[in-house]
């Protein structure tokens, strides 16, 4: 069977689950992007209504993390319900596929109107009203996602800074090919490695790209794979990379606010007050020091033949760009 037609079977037994006994799934269709899941748009019919949904699948339906990091798509979904349900800007999960629809690991969302695209974000005239507001908006979602409840989670991972780099290093040890650059800033983490002053749900990728954006502003956050528990100042921080500016460097986050808007939208819906400005910094000098070390992974991945797509090699060469943003945040230049 086809890719389509496996998919289409299963969306047929996944419609009725959905929209009741006559539902059914039409204009089914793969986006792209998604680099580690399947993702799917298709609409269901019932009678004269028409709704649009997200299928979320792992390739080829087989649960399987390609990184130590990520969660299963079960733990994923049952992630974001909690997060919807304290208030968090995400997708509505309407359905956890199981053996019954045939479709392996995967889940159904309800599909949202937007743009994701950084560079329509960043220049469109659509968007040019909202822009100035986006960074306050970020900050108020960021504060309602660390807002949720533990007690609502699934067995998550804890990961604070310490963790972190030591499990970075090991793996940018495991290349044996010195980087003088991330060695200094290995050096410097080593040295002021931030402190969290408490632990929330953690995003883990929240940054353009993973964001729904429409003419009024934030609509939801996407891809979740990454939760864990930790420290909030990591996810402020991870917009604010130079990676994440796409370009735009004189807005630190996300190529179109300040870290201050960040900030104050962020205590104003509620988040800590004690998460500052400087541990924000130090998780955005510690975000690309792990960007760096993602992107040598996918270089490694397409060196070794395990994944030789274009998108990996290109990804990989990155990491150079990753030593010139780390230089000018250690020296105060960025």
């Amino acid at each position: 069977m086809s890719d389509i037609s496996v998919i289409a079977h299963g969306l047929d037994r996944v419609a009725p689950r959905i929209g009741g006994k006559d539902a059914r799934a039409t204009a089914i269709r793969r986006l792209s992007g998604g680099a580690s899941q399947e993702i799917w748009a298709f609409d269901i019919e019932t009678g004269d209504t028409t709704r649009g949904y997200i299928l979320r699948r792992a390739q080829g339906g087989v649960a399987f993390t390609a990184s130590a990091q990520a969660i299963g798509l079960e733990t994923e979904a049952a992630v974001i319900r909690a997060a919807v349900a304290a208030g968090a800007p995400a997708p509505v999960v309407a359905h956890v596929c199981d053996d019954a629809d045939d479709l392996g690991a995967a889940y159904v969302m309800e599909r949202l109107a937007g743009e994701t695209i950084a560079r329509k974000v960043l220049r469109d005239d659509i968007y040019s009203t909202m822009r100035p507001g986006l960074a306050r908006q970020c900050g108020a979602a960021l504060a309602r996602i660390h807002a949720t409840p533990a007690a609502t989670l699934p067995d998550l991972p804890f990961s604070d800074a310490r963790i972190q780099l030591d499990r970075y290093e090991e793996i940018y040890r495991s290349f044996d090919t010195p980087r003088p650059v991330f060695d200094l800033a290995f050096r410097h983490l080593r040295a002021h490695a931030p402190t969290a002053v408490t632990s929330t749900l953690v995003h883990g990728d929240f940054r353009l790209g993973n964001l729904m954006i429409d003419a009024t502003g934030l609509v939801a956050a996407l891809d979740w794979e990454i939760t864990h528990i930790g420290d909030p100042a990591e996810d402020l921080a991870w917009i604010c990379m130079p990676s994440w500016r796409f370009g735009q460097m004189q807005n630190p986050v996300g190529g179109f606010g300040t870290v201050e808007d960040l900030l104050a939208g962020y205590r104003e819906a509620g988040g800590d007050s004690r998460v500052s400005e400087d541990a924000v910094r130090a998780w955005t000098v510690f975000g690309s020091l792990k960007w760096g070390i993602m992107c040598l992974t996918m270089f490694r991945a397409y060196d070794t033949g395990v994944d030789r797509s274009v998108e990996r090699a290109a990804i990989g060469r990155r990491a150079s760009e990753t030593e010139l943003d780390l230089m000018l945040l250690l020296t105060g230049k960025l």
